[in-house]
This record gives C-alpha cells, structure tokens and sequence, in this order.
C-alpha cells in the first residue's frame, strides 16, 4: 500500500501543468511572483491612463475633457489602483519570487494559500474597474469621494457604487493578509539550517516587518468599510453627526489604517535598495544590525502617527504637539538608512548599471520626499499646506520617485536571475533618464504651485498657476510613455531576444552576504596604492 501511495506521489510530484493551466492552478511561487508582478504592471498602466486623463484636464485653467464628477472620479481611481494594484502587488510578488530563494527554502510555507491570496486580487480589481466602466456608459457613477474615502462623502453621499468598492476592499485585505501570515510562516519555519535571523539578507527582514504591519493595519481598514457598509445600508451612524455619530472618528479610524500603510509600501523598497547598492558598491552593506533595528524602530513609530494628517480637523495643542514630534521622530531611522546606504557607496568599487542608476535615484528623490513631509509635519506651517498640491508632491516623490523606483531597480537586478537572459542595458539606461528628467518635471512644480495655495482634486483653478501646470502635465505624459521603454525590455528579455545569457554570478556575485570580494580589493584609499604580493 505505501508503495503504491509513494508511486501516486511522484507521479503527482512530475506532473507539471503546462499552458494557461501552469498559471491558473499554479502553487509554485516563482509562478505566482510572476503573475503579480504582471498584474502590478497591468494596473501601471490602467492607474496610470486615469491619471493623464488628471493631467489632461489640469492643462489649463477652465473645463476641457471631462465634468467636475467624472475627474473627482478619476483622483479616487487613481489613487486606489496606485496603492492597492499596483506598489503592493509589485512588493508582494517580489517577495514569493526572492524570499523563499533567499532563505534556502524550497517554496513558501502555504503555496495553496499563496495561491489563493493572488486570485482574490483581479476580482477585487474587476469591482472597481466595472463601476467605472458603468459610469463611462451612463449607467451611474464610480467611487468620486477620494482614495481616503471619508465620511460623509463616502457614506451619506456616495454613489451606489460604494458597495462594490467596500467589497472590493474586503476582498483586497484578505489577500493581503493572507500573504502576510504566508510570509511569516515561511520566513520563521523554513530558513536554511545556519541563517539565524541577523544573518537573512535586508530584504528578507523588511518583508517580515511589513508583514507585521499588515496583519495589524488591515483588520483595522475592513473595519472602517464594514461601519460604512452599515450606516450605508443598515441605517447605523458611526459617521453620521445626525444619528449621533462622528465624521472625524471616520479619519482617526482611516489613518490608524492609513499610515502604517504607507510605510508598507515603502519598507520592502529599503530592503531592495539594500540589496542593489551592496553589489553595485562591491562591499558589505554598512551598519547591517543598524538597518534592521531602523527598520523595526520606523514599524513601530508609524503606529503613532496616524493624526498628523488631521491637524486642521480641531484637536486639542497638546494632541499636536505629540503627533508633530512623533512624527519628526520618524526622520531619525530613516536618515540612518540613507546614511549608511551612502556609506556602503563611499569608496566602493561602483559601477552603474541600471538596477544602480535608479536606486541612486531612489536614494535622492526619496530624500527629497521625506523633507517635504517634515515640512508638512510642523503643525502650523501644515494649517497652510494642508490639501495643496505641495502634499501631491509630497507623497508622489515618496510612492514613485520612491516605491516605484525601488521596483523597477528590483526587476531590473533580479530580471536575469529570473529569465535566464540578459536585458538590453542600453534601453534600460535610456528608460532611467528619460523617467527621472520627466518625473520631476512632472511632480516638482508641484511643489510651487502647493505653497501658493492651489487645492487639490480641482478640475479648474487660478491662472496664476497656469505656466506649472503645464510643465506638470507635460511631464506626465512623456513619464507615462517612458514606461513601454521598460515594457519592451521586458518582453524582450523573457523572449530571449538578446544573445547575451546571465551567468550564475550575475552580478559578479555580490548578492545577499556571503560573497568574495573581487580582487583588487576595493577597500583602499585612492591615495594609497594597493600593495603587491
């Protein structure tokens, strides 16, 4: 009998699907890394159609393309699909690709699940996108209350398709968790015998920490859309200041969601970061125990600071004041991360290769972002910036110039270890500069335009911002179109189309911890020559 079950198994364990099957019902993470790396990069583009329509409208002052109610719809869309489709699918997918290989582990712990929290997502996606497809027909309208959501905008006064947004929601937050408790379990059980926890790679290490973070922010997230299923549909108030409720508790609930959530799409991105400038550099990333104790110290610390995105909502000054030095605190972790990353380059022996170039990028324009969200965490000077677009650019220097950054390096440094083959260096150093130059054309007027006053979510505004707007707009678009370039090389990649194959060192093995130094070793001063045996 058990001769005939180990039989069973090994046929099992040959058969592997192949065709749209191999995708359908896969249960290896490789494939499944892959496929949310594909949806991520689907919803790139659908996100990013929504925001040139944005872009298109906000050319020039008046009404052009679309009514006040379709673009309200279009910043909700946009938004969303951003966050939920198109950072955290990415971040997720890199990690069943590269977290299983980094630990020695053949697989992730629960592939059933893996599996499962993946195909939640195009459904979760197909909700929302339908509901705008609906309002492009005529037949009612999409979300318009903002990717925050807030009541009553969302719950008194928002469209029928709420619902299937609140749906779409739940849905998205269960396959997040899933992925989650997946990470967890596959990084504590299944490390290979040896790699204790301060020997895993960086990456490896920031992925855990979100994984905390996800567990603990998403419950908190389906509770906030389940009250306003109910005052929606149930006739409860928990918003509603008529019934007794309270429209602020809506933002306390959102941002005890919220924040955290930002730094779920950007710690894996410091991870990545960690990984590609220790190559690049030839050397040991610098303070490796410093990184892990400022990441978790960050973890922590976004819990804390949720309110600084309510200062002008009425609080107490004590209750600013807390949230205004917390939220300064946060500067501190994340400046040892940059220092040492700088640190890990000085005197390395770099070379710039694309995955380099725009994590370099990543280090600049990331910093860039996070000053601009010290200026906003002052309280009385946020009383001016509060709902400009000086926080548009804000946090778009943070989520693309950051997060986006940090994942085109990782599919750049990781695409040959993936396919075999080699990418067009070329194109991917054409597609570096012309995002980078067009990406600040794109988002740093922004800045200007936010500290004279321009509100956000307007389709129409003042003349006097007419010149910025149009810089921004013509960034957006040359940066939208950009992205082919990285689509191309893509394709062209897996295809196979260059003659050049990567090698098991692909990176002149620089990968993770353990790795030889090339010689000559790269640790002398440029004033003193090396010696010679």
């Amino acid at each position: 009998m058990s001769a005939v079950i180990e039989e069973h198994h090994d046929d099992h364990h040959d058969h592997k699907p192949t065709g749209i099957g191999r995708w359908l019902f896969s249960t290896n993470h490789k494939d499944i890394g892959t496929m949310y790396l594909w949806f991520s990069f689907t919803m790139l583009f659908i996100g990013g159609a929504l925001a040139l329509v944005i872009r298109a409208e906000l050319f020039q002052p008046g009404l052009q393309f679309v009514e006040p109610e379709f673009f309200n719809q279009m910043t909700t869309l946009h938004g969303l699909i951003m966050v939920f489709g198109v950072i955290m699918p990415a971040f997720v997918g890199l990690a069943n690709w590269m977290v299983p290989m980094m630990i020695g582990a053949p697989d992730m712990a629960l592939p059933r699940m893996n599996h499962w929290s993946f195909w939640l997502l195009p459904g979760a996606f197909g909700l929302l996108i339908e509901s705008l497809i609906m309002s492009m027909m005529g037949m009612g309208s999409a979300p318009n209350f903002g990717w925050t959501f807030y009541a009553p905008l969302s719950t008194t006064y928002g469209p029928d398709s709420t619902d299937f947004f609140i749906f779409s929601v739940h849905m998205m937050g269960i396959s997040s968790i899933m992925g989650a408790i997946n990470i967890i379990a596959t990084i504590m059980n299944m490390r290979a015998p040896g790699m204790t926890y301060m020997k895993m790679p960086i990456f490896v290490w920031t992925w855990f920490i979100t994984a905390y973070l996800l567990i603990a922010v998403m419950p908190v997230l389906a509770t906030a859309v389940t009250m306003m299923l109910t005052d929606r549909n149930f006739g409860t108030s928990f918003f509603d200041a008529a019934g007794g409720g309270d429209p602020v508790l809506f933002q306390h609930v959102f941002w005890f969601f919220g924040h955290p959530e930002v730094y779920i799409m950007i710690l894996p991105a410091f991870g990545i970061i960690s990984q590609v400038v220790p190559t690049f550099a030839r050397k040991k990333i610098f303070g490796y125990s410093s990184m892990v104790y400022a990441t978790s110290s960050i973890a922590f610390l976004s819990f804390i600071v949720w309110a600084h995105h309510m200062f002008t909502t009425g609080m107490p000054v004590a209750t600013e004041l807390f949230f205004m030095y917390a939220t300064m605190l946060i500067a501190v972790p994340t400046g040892v991360k940059v220092f040492n990353w700088v640190s890990t380059m000085w005197k390395g022996s770099m070379t710039f290769e694309t995955p380099m170039l725009f994590a370099i990028g990543f280090i600049f324009m990331f910093s860039i972002g996070g000053f601009t969200g010290l200026m906003l965490s002052i309280v009385p000077a946020d009383f001016q910036y509060h709902d400009t677009y000086f926080v548009v650019a804000h946090f778009h220097y943070v989520l693309v110039t950051g997060a986006l950054y940090a994942i085109y390096s990782a599919v750049y440094f990781w695409l040959p270890k993936w396919t075999g083959n080699m990418y067009d260096e070329k194109l991917g150093k054409v597609h570096f500069w012309v995002s980078t130059i067009s990406v600040n054309v794109l988002f740093f007027p922004m800045h200007f335009v936010g500290l004279a006053g321009m509100p956000r979510r307007i389709p129409d505004y003042n003349m006097q911002f007419a010149e910025f707007n149009q810089m921004a707009t013509i960034g957006a678009f040359v940066f939208g179109f950009s992205q082919l370039i990285l689509l191309w090389n893509v394709v062209k990649t897996i295809r196979g189309r260059s003659t050049v194959k990567a090698t098991d060192q692909v990176w002149e093995g620089a990968e993770g911890l353990e790795w030889t130094i090339p010689s000559p070793a790269p640790f002398h001063s440029f004033t003193t020559p090396p010696t010679v045996k």
